[in-house]
């Protein structure tokens, strides 16, 4: 899902110059592929938007003893501080007149930390504004099964 994800990503007519995917387990996630490929091209969605060309978006998913993780990490135009704790509010938007310009209806990050709860995770945010985001999802141990096994 996640290869595919960035694949639909580096189709946009602007992206940045780089947008890596990186594996580092084959661990599963259980849930809703409709949701979960939500929250995920959602994620990398805002990233390649919110990244100019020049820039790098990194796409990780890693397993450890505290369950899986799915990392999008940009190196976009961060959000201001005050902001964050505001972001997955519904219809809230940074910056209404940048928002305007790049298209969303302020709606996409709700349904991010919406649809993770619905699988028993949470969404950390993480931002510089001029160096860039970093959003992560961690869903429990109960969500994740070795490859062959779900």
């Amino acid at each position: 899902m996640l290869a595919l994800i960035r694949k639909d990503a580096l189709a946009r007519p602007e992206h940045p110059a780089t947008i890596e995917l990186r594996l580092d387990s084959d661990d599963l996630l259980l849930g809703s592929e409709t949701e979960l490929h939500s929250i995920f091209s959602n994620l990398v969605s805002n990233a390649v938007k919110y990244t100019p060309v020049t820039g790098r978006v990194d796409v990780r998913w890693w397993t450890d003893h505290t369950g899986g993780h799915v990392e999008v990490r940009d190196t976009g135009i961060g959000i201001p501080t005050e902001h964050l704790p505001r972001l997955t509010e519904r219809f809230y938007r940074v910056d209404a007149g940048r928002s305007r310009k790049l298209g969303g209806s302020g709606l996409g990050l709700a349904i991010v930390k919406h649809a993770i709860q619905r699988h028993d995770g949470r969404l950390e945010v993480q931002s510089i504004e001029g160096r860039g985001s970093t959003f992560t999802c961690h869903f429990p141990p109960a969500r994740v099964a070795p490859r062959g096994v779900a």
